[in-house]
């Protein structure tokens, strides 16, 4: 199913990327194979489900995002679609779900969006919102993260 040189692969790419602008070409010369084979490689294995998936974890601090907020919004259930498809649409935001109201809890799609202070992301909010046409909305603000890491299998 994977030889050795797939874990070395698999090590490499559930690290760090390196900084790099062919972060895979770095990553290649590390195990001295090309950057095809490293990458057609890692198809192979997405292809064949051995990878299911391939994802990257931004240091949103280290990339100068101070400030992030969970918005929660109360959107008419026939808009749900078209309205997660417009607010998922905005480069500030990482994440859109839809999720079921509950007896004490109205909000029915959420987002997290990502600025550089508090007030960026109410400023988001607002942009997002009329574009939307959703005024009913509440932001949750990140105090304290408490884990970001990945899997690590090799």
């Amino acid at each position: 199913m994977i030889d050795e040189l797939d874990k070395k692969i698999i090590g490499l790419i559930q690290g760090d990327m390196p900084l790099d602008p062919r972060p895979f070409a770095a990553m290649a010369d590390r195990i001295g194979i090309s950057e095809d084979e490293f990458i057609n490689r890692i198809k192979s294995m997405i292809e064949s489900g051995v990878i299911r998936r391939f994802g990257a974890t931004l240091y949103h601090k280290e990339a100068g995002i101070r400030s992030n907020a969970m918005i929660a919004w109360l959107v008419p259930y026939e808009r749900i679609e078209e309205t997660g498809k417009t607010l998922a649409g905005f480069k500030e935001v990482s994440h859109c779900y839809q999720r079921m109201p509950q007896k004490d809890w109205k909000y029915n799609l959420y987002t997290m969006i990502h600025g550089i202070s508090d007030d960026d992301c109410k400023a988001i909010a607002r942009r997002m919102s009329q574009q939307a046409g959703i005024e009913e909305y509440l932001l949750l603000f990140s105090e304290k993260e408490f884990k970001k890491t990945s899997m690590e299998y090799f």
